[in-house]
């Protein structure tokens, strides 16, 4: 027997354990998200055939749940690269306020109000990164400290108090930017498709998203390559920022009256969106595609028990348990991602085929 001829079909039983389980693994970690929201609507349909399949409810779905997608997309673009930003849901609160804020007691025009509070969310978001990213503190501490100062401006703008409109209300184009429809759909629905659209061709398609997504990886390894870390992460930060402004109008646009603490409410939600999303279409990473699946599942799923007659505590409980699920099963996708490379290569000690005589050249 030659030595190549040795353990040809141990290798090739190891070589096809390999295909199948990345061929499984690749369908499974894509679609599996996609999949799973299309059997909870059937099932929620079966259940409650009078009133979940219905355009009213589709339309109250993607009307109710386009503040937190717009969120989860924001929080995506940090995520992607390997940062947390927890400042977002004080944020959302700040920016909402100050809309209306400026609006109401400032007399501002109102498309000049929002352009000014996207411009303050970008800025915001500068900040953030700078102080991760320059001042060396970890994401999460300083994110949570300029989120709990954030909530502070916020105090001090309202004086803990609600930002109500006049007698004569507030501009009509402003409130239609949540309530108008466009083809029979809500308006809000589009502007989440158009911001999913924008963030995927900036992240899969863009330098910068690439580079996002190696720093995310392994920023050590991004930096001896000649990659700005500091600049790309600042910037996606700022990303993230605008984005949050733009979710602070339209939650304004939806209120319609400032809660200085209504903000805090979105922050779960928004990352359960982001970290399940990393968990579809492309396994293993934040993406805005992916985010979008999983905030439709959540709204789906929350739709549901909510017209089965759940009770309040029902809502935080199915964001929790699903989060934990999430961020469970990004581990997973990436685990699976890597093991039939590793497979390929010999696999792990404890996994490879015994070495025969024939593999080390004997006769």
């Amino acid at each position: 027997m030659s030595p190549s001829s040795g353990g040809g079909p141990a290798r090739r039983s190891v070589s096809g354990r390999s295909a199948s389980a990345h061929l499984h693994a690749h369908f499974l970690g894509r679609y599996g998200l996609l999949a799973l929201t299309v059997l909870l609507f059937l099932v929620f349909s079966v259940v409650l055939p009078d009133t979940f399949p219905t355009g009213d409810n589709v339309s109250s779905i993607l009307s109710a749940q386009s503040v937190t997608a717009v969120l989860a997309l924001g929080a995506t673009i940090c995520i992607a690269g390997g940062k947390f930003d927890l400042s977002i849901g004080y944020g959302l609160g700040l920016a909402h306020v100050m809309v209306l804020y400026l609006i109401v007691d400032a007399g501002w025009p109102w498309p000049l109000a929002c352009l000014a509070v996207v411009l303050g969310g970008a800025l915001a978001g500068a900040v953030n990164g700078a102080v991760v990213e320059f001042a060396r503190i970890d994401a999460f501490i300083a994110t949570l400290g300029t989120g709990s100062m954030m909530y502070a401006v916020t105090g001090w703008i309202t004086d803990g108090s609600r930002v109500v409109p006049g007698p004569d209300g507030l501009p009509a184009a402003f409130t239609d930017l949540y309530d108008a429809r466009f083809l029979g759909l809500p308006l809000p629905a589009f502007y989440v498709l158009g911001l999913v659209v924008v963030l995927w061709v900036v992240l899969e398609r863009l330098p910068f998203g690439r580079y996002l997504y190696v720093i995310g990886s392994n920023p050590r390894a991004a930096a001896m390559v000649g990659i700005p870390t500091h600049r790309y992460s600042v910037h996606a930060f700022a990303a993230s920022g605008t984005v949050v402004g733009l979710a602070g109008v339209l939650l304004a646009s939806q209120q319609q009256i400032g809660n200085p603490s209504v903000g805090l409410d979105y922050l779960l939600p928004a990352f359960v969106g982001a970290l399940l999303g990393s968990t579809a279409i492309r396994p293993g990473r934040a993406n805005a595609v992916g985010t979008l699946v999983a905030v439709t599942v959540l709204a789906v799923g929350l739709a549901g028990i909510g017209q089965l007659g759940a009770q309040f505590w029902a809502t935080p409980l199915f964001n929790g348990a699903t989060l934990l699920i999430a961020v469970g099963l990004a581990g997973y996708s990436a685990r699976r991602r890597l093991r039939p490379d590793a497979l390929a290569a010999g696999g792990p000690p404890e996994e490879r085929p015994p070495v025969t005589g024939a593999d080390d050249g004997s006769p």
